[in-house]
Formats: C-alpha cells, sequence, structure tokens
C-alpha cells in the first residue's frame, strides 16, 4: 500500500481501494486517509434537516432543479489530478446531474452547494483544507455547520467567512434563489 500512497491515484484508483474502516479522500491526486469519521446524533439530525430544507425547496423550484444527496456522497471535484472527496451534504445543479451516467457511482462535477456537519472527530485542519478545495473547485456557496456551537459558517469564493448563529436566518442568496432556513432548526 505504501506505494500507492506515494503515486498519484484517480478517482477510479481510490475506488478500487477495499473498505476497512479507513475513510479516504483524494486531493490533487494524493491519497488522504483518516479514522472513520465518528458521528453523533446531534450530526445526523443537522444533516437530516438541512437535507430535507433543501429538498422541500427545491420541490418548490421550476423544472432543472437538480438533486440534493447526503450521507458522504462521493464527488469528483475536479479531474488530472483528481480531487474526489466525501460531502456530508451537497446540492448539484440540473447540469451537473445530467452529465452523469447511470453506471457510476461518484458524481462527476462541483455541487452548486457543499454542507459539511462538524463531528467529534473533526480536525480544523481538516475542515479548513476542505474548504479550501471546495473553494479552488470553484463550489459557489459551502457551509460549515457546528452542531456544538449552533453555528453555520458561510464560504464564498472572494469573500470573507460569514457565521450565522442560531438566532439569525440563513440565505442561499442568488446562488439557491429564495431558499432561508431559521439556523435554529438546524439543531
Amino acid at each position: 500500500m505504501d506505494a500507492i500512497l506515494a503515486a498519484r491515484m484517480t478517482a477510479e484508483d481510490l475506488l478500487a481501494v477495499p473498505i476497512d474502516g479507513v475513510d479516504r479522500e483524494l486531493i490533487q491526486g494524493q491519497l488522504k486517509e483518516k479514522p472513520m469519521t465518528v458521528r453523533n446524533r446531534f450530526h445526523t439530525r443537522a444533516v437530516t434537516n438541512l437535507a430535507y430544507h433543501l429538498k422541500d425547496w427545491l420541490e418548490c423550484r421550476p423544472q432543472q432543479r437538480g438533486e440534493v444527496h447526503t450521507g458522504e456522497v462521493g464527488c469528483v471535484l475536479r479531474r488530472d489530478p483528481d480531487t474526489l472527496v466525501g460531502i456530508d451534504v451537497a446540492y448539484f445543479s440540473a447540469e451537473v446531474m445530467e452529465r452523469q451516467t447511470n453506471d457510476t457511482t461518484l458524481i462527476e462535477g462541483p455541487p452548486t452547494l457543499a454542507i459539511e456537519v462538524l463531528s467529534p472527530s473533526d480536525r480544523t485542519e481538516d475542515i479548513r483544507d476542505k474548504v479550501l478545495e471546495y473553494l479552488a473547485a470553484d463550489v459557489p456557496l459551502i457551509w460549515i455547520v457546528d452542531p456544538y456551537f449552533r453555528t453555520v459558517t458561510v464560504h464564498r469564493p472572494g469573500k470573507r467567512p460569514k457565521m450565522f448563529n442560531d438566532g439569525e436566518t440563513l440565505s442561499g442568496d442568488v446562488t439557491l434563489p429564495d431558499f432561508e432556513i431559521a439556523v435554529a432548526s438546524l439543531f
């Protein structure tokens, strides 16, 4: 496995690695391994609530809606070198979803919205690196949800992060038109 770790990998190479309780992502062709994420009820409740509200918003949209995915959906943010990450909750535009085929397990192309819900085992530098990868892949909207502090930090390309607490309302702005949610309803 050491030779594989040193060599540049593709998303397909990563899919061939046996599932063994290790969380793996591919960042610019390099394999990153860490212990499997420890989730708790606060994490899963936030993921469920986010997906519910996004799906509800999506159902009210005109056609060409796109899709909401949860559960560490495998996403190839870019190719050559490949960057493959798992996302807690993601909204993919209709344009991205139209390019997918039924015989692939990964979603090719960046989401419109990437949401990471912090878990007890998450490390600050790992979250920072993931946000930077999303920004490098031109993901227009990134939310980092912290169930412990009941906050959502919003990241957008070229803008400073903005934090919302549980007394505020989160908006999708132009990226997710007409989407609004009380931060408290996520927790």
